[in-house]
């Protein structure tokens, strides 16, 4: 399977939505494919960062390049190269030496 093309961009205004990141990006004349900006599952709200996609790895560091601490809606905007998404409930459990988190529940 062929890796994603992403980039992080983080330090975003809470305001922001996926269709103005979009635009702002190809403003740039960056290709940008897809722009999600991370939300909160409860509330909806913004978490104040997101992800663009590209086509390749050249237009990826493009994008970094370009975008980094370039400021949109008064904020410096952060990006990188985004990262493999990770299972982190799963390697919290591991790490700390728990067995899953389960607890036997019985009163003894």
């Amino acid at each position: 399977m062929e890796e994603e093309k992403k980039v992080y961009i983080g330090n975003l205004d809470y305001s922001v939505t996926d269709e103005e990141l979009n635009n702002f990006i190809k403003e740039k004349e960056l290709a940008v494919k897809e722009t999600t900006v991370i939300k909160d599952k409860y509330t909806g709200r913004s978490k104040g960062f997101g992800f663009a996609k590209f086509d390749t790895d050249e237009e990826v560091q493009k994008a970094v390049e370009t975008l980094n601490g370039f400021e949109f809606k008064s904020r410096k905007l952060n990006v990188s190269k985004a990262r493999k998404k990770t299972d982190s409930r799963f390697n919290s459990r591991r790490n700390s030496g728990s067995s899953g988190g389960y607890r036997d529940r019985r009163n003894f």
